[in-house]
């Protein structure tokens, strides 16, 4: 008993190691500081798993309270794959200000803000791409006047981020105008966001509104741009409901084809859905530097629409892609002969659904369904 005890108990803690993200507490050593900085790093859930996988990085100032709901908000939106599995990096400050400070007479950092800003360019990031599997994609955040400091990254050529939370941001003088005439000579793509509350600061919250309206105005193929002024938020509360909503627009592209998409885009789409599906993925890989295989979910609702609109290449070419893709599921002989069914030619999508025999089911794809359609055909054509 006590042997069958202990036995559940290992069961237990190697499952709960593998569906849990780890965090991990480090002490840098900066030369640049002439310091050491303690972070706190999020880990994705299986890392150690996922041996070939590459991780964008979230870097998060203010990691002594913005950490834990950055953390959090990525672990679970990377959990329903609303956004790709990342690595969170939190920097602890002790002294926001000096870190984040800047120059009387320039605007921009000086001195020890200068030293920081170096030490997360010149040290921090080239550590964590030395150590991790890092994705060429990474985003800051930051709250009123970390959130500022993040913005003299949009200066560096290339930035050094790809993505910029600012939360009710305490921007430096003349940082508006500088940023509006700024962001349309970035030549990388850039995502902005942006927010402040109804209840903010009432300074902080007339410094967003009137960047919003400096930035909105913007016109560049390479900014991509959101804000958010949160019905009865307060300076801390819109923290809350800003870091999820930014999460949710930076990815909006990563997510898996939902049904509003799949109603609006897919059924409604002049082209083909074989090319939205191809060019969806190669989005992905352009902005986030990741080369994901295509979601089984994406196969079905890209197939369902080339089926409900008849658009019978682009099923086929769908079906050979899911083959190569996954070549033990049932999804691409299915499709595939779905696609020799509807062009006329039974004896082929006949022998296609006998040939997923052996295959692994997926969804309502089942060998049953598919041996059923093969028996159809073979009654129906006396084969």
């Amino acid at each position: 008993m006590k042997n069958f005890i202990l036995l559940v108990l290992c069961l237990t803690v190697n499952y709960s190691s593998l569906a849990q993200s780890k965090i991990i507490y480090e002490e840098f050593a900066s030369e640049r500081l002439g310091e050491s900085r303690k972070l706190k790093i999020q880990m994705p859930r299986n890392y150690d798993a996922n041996e070939e996988k590459v991780y964008p990085i979230v870097i998060v100032l203010d990691g002594d309270y913005l950490f834990e709901p950055v953390a959090g908000n990525v672990d679970y939106y990377s959990y329903w794959e609303d956004m790709p599995e990342s690595i969170v990096v939190g920097i602890l400050q002790e002294d926001r200000y000096s870190d984040c400070n800047y120059g009387d007479g320039t605007f921009f950092p000086e001195e020890e803000s200068a030293a920081f800003f170096e030490f997360i360019g010149l040290e921090l990031i080239p550590y964590f791409d030395e150590k991790y599997r890092t994705a060429k994609f990474i985003i800051a955040v930051g709250h009123d006047f970390t959130a500022n400091f993040i913005n003299y990254y949009l200066f560096k050529d290339p930035p050094l981020f790809n993505g910029y939370i600012n939360l009710s941001p305490d921007l430096a003088p003349l940082l508006d105008e500088r940023l509006a005439e700024r962001l349309p000579m970035i030549e990388n793509p850039t995502f902005y966001y942006l927010a402040t509350g109804t209840d903010d600061v009432k300074g902080l919250m007339d410094v967003a509104i009137d960047l919003d309206k400096r930035l909105a105005a913007i016109d560049s193929p390479n900014l991509t741009y959101y804000f958010d002024n949160f019905d009865g938020a307060n300076h801390y509360s819109l923290v809350g409901r800003g870091i999820p909503s930014a999460l949710e627009k930076i990815f909006q592209v990563y997510r898996p084809i939902s049904k509003k998409e799949y109603k609006e885009v897919l059924l409604t789409l002049p082209g083909s859905p074989y090319n939205y599906l191809v060019e969806k993925y190669a989005t992905i890989e352009d902005l986030f530097g990741l080369t994901n295989p295509i979601r089984i979910k994406d196969f079905i609702a890209v197939a369902t629409a080339a089926e409900k609109t008849e658009k019978w290449e682009a099923l086929g070419e769908i079906a050979k892609l899911a083959q190569s893709q996954y070549p033990d599921l049932v999804l691409g002989p299915y499709y595939l002969g779905r696609y020799y069914e509807e062009i006329g030619e039974p004896r082929k999508a006949m022998r296609t659904f006998q040939g997923g025999y052996n295959k692994e089911e997926v969804d309502f794809i089942t060998v049953d369904l598919m041996l059923d359609r093969a028996d159809k055909i073979k009654e129906d054509f006396g084969y």
